[in-house]
């Protein structure tokens, strides 16, 4: 009898191991997923952030009302940092060490991402469809890291391609905040226009909170800048070419990646920003709700948000909505290897972005370089460059 308990014990116990090692995977129970999100709801790239997390939330109530995913449901926690790196980090440790998050979602900032980078690959977490287009998100190791689209520095390459064609510049400059993120866009900029044979003739930098730009303007003009490449936040963006048109510089370009490619910067009142070109990634939605399920995807998001969709709502549709393909793809049995596994084997077409995924083995889920300019207070795509086509 003692022989029969002890090998029922024994049994139990190593059913009892083998489910708990099944879920030992950070941020996953039987009934539950967690998905962290460190970026900013109240600093200088808001505008990128706030609709984002609204549209990724939508999604995982979705989701979660359709029984979750293989019968677990995703709990979302959300930090804001403000665009300052050392609350980032501590976001991050948060998320990361306290929330235990399986994999994060939308985080915003180059400098605030490459801060967090160490933390998440310790942990094995994945860091999906970050909102910065730097290099820096897909370099060293990748294990951990998917970008969502091209970089800042190849759409600024295409831009200034594009410009130096369409207009016959022969002058190149830069307006940006001189950390990792701004230095990608001039640098793009600044190589492209050396490649072409034309002069770099200036450039200035700036605050992430200044908002005065006359200074500046004016030495940039002084200089006989032809094409201005900015690299600066969404609301500083609009001042500084609002400040080139108060001052009568109108014989210049100004363009910005997909860090200048916002609703915001296309809306402003009294056709201020009109004119003001960005490559980006995408496709801007507003241009396309002609496509029915663009326009039902935005009618569902105002619905749901109680504001108009726009561009971060765009991108945080995209992002969580790739998490969520790779998260079903990966199977029951949910581990950092298994999500790695689905996500580079996801390839689909992002009908709302207008943009073929194939996340692969680079972890670079689009490619496309979208140039887009506003007019009558939208966007507007001009051209297009299919990297993978001309290869």
């Amino acid at each position: 009898m003692k022989h029969i308990i002890g090998k029922s014990l024994l049994a139990l116990g190593l059913a009892a191991g083998m489910a708990s090692a099944a879920h030992a995977t950070q941020g996953v129970t039987d009934d539950e997923i967690v998905i962290g999100s460190n970026g900013d709801l109240s600093g200088i790239f808001a505008a990128f952030n706030v609709g984002a997390i609204k549209a990724a939330q939508q999604l995982f109530d979705q989701v979660n009302e359709g029984g979750g995913i293989h019968g677990r449901k995703i709990r979302f926690v959300v930090e804001d940092h403000g665009y300052q790196v050392p609350k980032a980090v501590q976001n991050f440790n948060k998320l990361i060490n306290s929330d235990k998050v399986f994999a994060m979602v939308l985080n915003l900032g180059t400098p605030h991402n490459i801060a967090g980078f160490p933390l998440m690959e310790a942990k094995e977490v994945a860091n999906v469809g970050p909102l910065t287009a730097a290099r820096q998100m897909l370099e060293g190791d990748i294990t951990y890291k998917y970008a969502g689209f091209s970089s800042y520095y190849d759409q600024l390459r295409a831009g200034v391609q594009y410009l130096a064609k369409e207009k016959g510049a022969q002058k190149v400059c830069a307006m940006y905040i001189p950390s990792d993120f701004g230095l990608e866009i001039q640098q793009g900029a600044k190589d492209e226009a050396e490649a072409l044979g034309l002069t770099w003739a200036d450039e200035t930098t700036h605050k992430p909170d200044e908002q005065d730009f006359v200074g500046s303007i004016q030495k940039l003009q002084a200089s006989g800048c032809d094409i201005v490449a900015t690299a600066i936040g969404v609301r500083q963006t609009i001042v500084a070419y609002g400040t080139a048109k108060k001052l009568g510089w109108t014989d210049v370009t100004f363009i910005g990646s997909s860090a200048g490619f916002n609703t915001a910067v296309a809306k402003v009142p009294g056709g201020v920003t009109e004119g003001y070109y960005a490559a980006a990634g995408w496709v801007d939605f507003e241009d396309r709700l002609d496509v029915p399920e663009v326009k039902e995807w935005a009618e569902s998001f105002e619905a749901y948000a109680g504001t108009p969709a726009d561009t971060a709502a765009q991108l945080g549709y995209s992002a969580a909505k790739t998490l969520v393909m790779a998260l079903e793809a990966a199977g029951q049995d949910l581990t950092s290897e298994s999500f790695r596994t689905a996500m580079e084997g996801l390839k689909y077409e992002d009908v709302i972005n207008n943009v073929p995924v194939d996340v692969g083995a680079d972890h670079q889920g689009g490619e496309l370089i979208v140039i887009s300019k506003i007019e009558g207070g939208k966007w507007v795509e001009v051209a297009r460059i299919d990297p993978t086509q001309s290869q």
